[in-house]
């Protein structure tokens, strides 16, 4: 039986993003835009041509609207399915366990995915990640402090890390979106978010 996946269009102040979601519920791909369609047929080819439908459940909508809002650690509680090879889903789930308002550097991540030599691994698996911000790889930065690469751009990545850091302050000051961002916070309107039901 083929697969299902539920897919939908985000806008955020950091552009348009795009998710797949798999029947069970768990976030099998999100991306920006301009990176959707080679990792999307890439998704094809792992749940062998599913069925595309429209529509994503609604506490995943929910999580990438409350992270936009300022509940920087929203996304935590979302089930994420990633595949990858072991090594990468290793690094993946490092990945996950940095709280947000915090950096680790490649180095770090390499030496706690038990790698310590790997760094170029790390920064490959990063460069792989088919979830972002969910997976946060933006949170991973060079030992020297600076902010080295992102497959989103580095001014959304700069973007990313400073409105985590105004998300954990208890008085958080709202940014401006990034040049060609939406400057709300809402990322699907309600009405048009499909509910989709999970399987048991």
């Amino acid at each position: 039986m083929k697969e299902t996946l539920w897919t939908s269009t985000h806008e955020s102040p950091v552009g348009t993003l795009r998710s797949a979601v798999r029947s069970d519920g768990a976030l099998v791909a999100l991306a920006f835009e301009d990176s959707w369609s080679p990792l999307f047929a890439r998704v094809a080819v792992r749940f062998a041509d599913p069925r595309v439908s429209p529509g994503v459940p609604v506490h995943v909508v929910e999580a990438i609207e409350a992270y936009f809002a300022g509940e920087v650690a929203a996304l935590d509680a979302l089930q994420v399915d990633p595949a990858g090879t072991a090594f990468q889903r290793r690094v993946w789930a490092a990945l996950r366990t940095i709280p947000a308002g915090e950096t680790r550097s490649y180095a770090a991540v390499a030496s706690a995915v038990g790698a310590p030599r790997a760094v170029r691994a790390v920064g490959a698996a990063n460069g792989a990640n088919p979830v972002v911000i969910a997976i946060p790889c933006h949170r991973v930065i060079a030992s020297d402090g600076a902010l080295h690469g992102y497959g989103g751009g580095l001014e959304r990545k700069r973007w990313l890390l400073a409105h985590e850091t105004q998300g954990m302050r208890q008085t958080p000051m709202a940014l401006q979106p990034m040049n060609g961002g939406v400057g709300q916070s809402a990322l699907v309107e309600q009405n048009l978010v499909q509910k989709v039901p999970l399987t048991a």
